[in-house]
């Protein structure tokens, strides 16, 4: 197994983690950018390093190569696009919403994308005014689906909406999901 470093991004990370970001939409979503959804993609510092409850972590590989990202925000799922009763049951501010946790496919599978959640999830503990976890996932996107049910519980899946909706699968992540599983470590400093 390789080495991996996570910590905050810091302004020297930020092309690199854009490039995560960028490809994950471009060749796993198959949207490309999508000004509306990816805002936050190319202004990562005003998005995650600006705000105190907000944060973007990086994983770099023994080369300090960006080859995941891990993010975390404040800002509950909007309606529309999300249904209604998904954004009512995760409220700006009292929700901190999980986003962005890609991993370049040639690290996946070495437990880097349950370290980046294990830490956001300990930098959401630490904040203190967080009530909820909240994510929502592309289950066409292979492995992600799978990832999501062992850390959290399924609160929407739009397939089974007449439609189908957006196809996309809303979970709630306990703020303890991986204590049970192993302890956590204290939250990255900023």
């Amino acid at each position: 197994m390789r080495d991996y470093c996570i910590r905050p991004a810091g302004p020297e990370d930020l092309d690199g983690a854009r490039a995560v970001m960028l490809d994950t939409v471009y060749r796993d979503f198959g949207t490309g950018y999508v000004p509306r959804w990816h805002g936050d993609i190319i202004d990562p510092v005003a998005a995650y390093l600006v705000p105190a409850r907000h944060t973007l972590l990086v994983a770099l590989d023994a080369e300090g190569q960006v080859v995941a990202t891990g993010a975390l925000d404040s800002r509950g799922p909007l309606h529309p696009p999300n249904p209604r009763q998904v954004a009512e049951r995760y409220p700006s501010g009292e929700s901190a919403q999980l986003r962005r946790v890609y991993v370049r496919s040639a690290h996946r599978r070495r437990g880097l994308a349950r370290r980046l959640v294990a830490e956001l999830l300990a930098f959401a503990a630490a904040d203190g005014g967080y009530r909820s976890v909240y994510l929502h996932t592309d289950p066409s996107v292979e492995g992600a689906e799978g990832f999501w049910r062992s850390l959290g519980t399924v609160v929407h899946d739009e397939r089974e909406d007449p439609g189908g909706g957006q196809g996309i699968v809303h979970f709630d992540v306990p703020l303890d999901a991986l204590v049970s599983r192993r302890r956590l470590p204290p939250p990255l400093g900023r």
